[in-house]
């Protein structure tokens, strides 16, 4: 994945200590260690900062499809990697976020967030708009 961007901006590192305080780390954890893969060497016991936990959590009827898919229903997701995410716009052409793309901005994927993210989401949108655009400018950073 791509380098981060803008690491020494006051306005990112804040954006880093309210994405912690959020709770948004709890999920999209930073950082990961790789395991061991028989063959593929190159790729093992590395560590990751890939901003997920790879886990299936419950994101609330707001975000359902209502579509199972194997053991999760309509209403679980996998923690998207946020690794790259600001660079969306540069290399895809576009700001459309969420497993089906109904978010334009970082801003409004957070939004969407309900369930098990439903306390983060409402400490974001108690945020003030500089610290909110705090979060935005570290999520870009990424």
């Amino acid at each position: 994945m791509p380098a981060r961007r803008n690491l020494n901006k006051a306005v990112v590192r804040q954006g880093e200590l309210l994405f912690h305080e959020t709770g948004c780390a709890n999920c999209h954890v930073a950082t990961l260690r790789t395991g061991s893969l028989a063959g593929v060497q190159e790729v093992a016991n590395q560590t990751i900062h890939p901003y997920t936990d790879l886990l299936v959590h419950d994101m609330g009827p707001g975000l359902a499809d209502n579509r199972p898919d194997l053991r999760a229903n309509g209403q679980e997701w996998r923690t998207a990697p946020l690794w790259g995410i600001g660079l969306v716009e540069t290399v895809n052409g576009h700001t459309n976020f969420l497993h089906d793309g109904r978010a334009r901005s970082l801003l409004e994927a957070i939004l969407w967030h309900g369930g098990e993210a439903a306390a983060a989401q409402s400490k974001v949108l108690n945020m003030s708009a500089a610290n909110r655009a705090a979060l935005i400018a570290f999520l870009q950073s990424l």
